[in-house]
């Protein structure tokens, strides 16, 4: 599981245009949009296609005029099923006594 959380900029003339063009990629999800043309983004990986791949894409969409990665999230599906032999762990910081 690959997830990103983006924050596009978008010229203010292209808005409608990039968005369609968005929602038309597959991996990609708008969570949120303000009226100066910056959308809120989330971008996955594809079967056929990596989130950084998909990125790239985005900003070659007309008109965007940056796009940051602000929240990166990875982790191995094979990893996250219960191993039940395994120890639990703490979730306390402190010092045990």
């Amino acid at each position: 599981m690959n997830i990103c959380g983006c924050l596009l900029h978008i010229a203010p003339a292209h808005t409608l245009a990039a968005s369609e063009a968005m929602k038309d990629t597959a991996g990609v999800e708008i969570h949120a949009e303000a009226e100066d043309g910056r959308f809120v983004v989330v971008v996955e990986d594809t079967p056929t296609c990596l989130a950084s791949e998909i990125i790239m894409d985005l900003h070659q969409i007309p008109g965007v005029i940056s796009l940051t990665l602000t929240y990166h999230h990875f982790e191995d599906i094979a990893d996250s099923h219960p191993h039940p032999d395994a120890p639990s762990q703490t979730t306390s910081r402190r010092p045990t006594l």
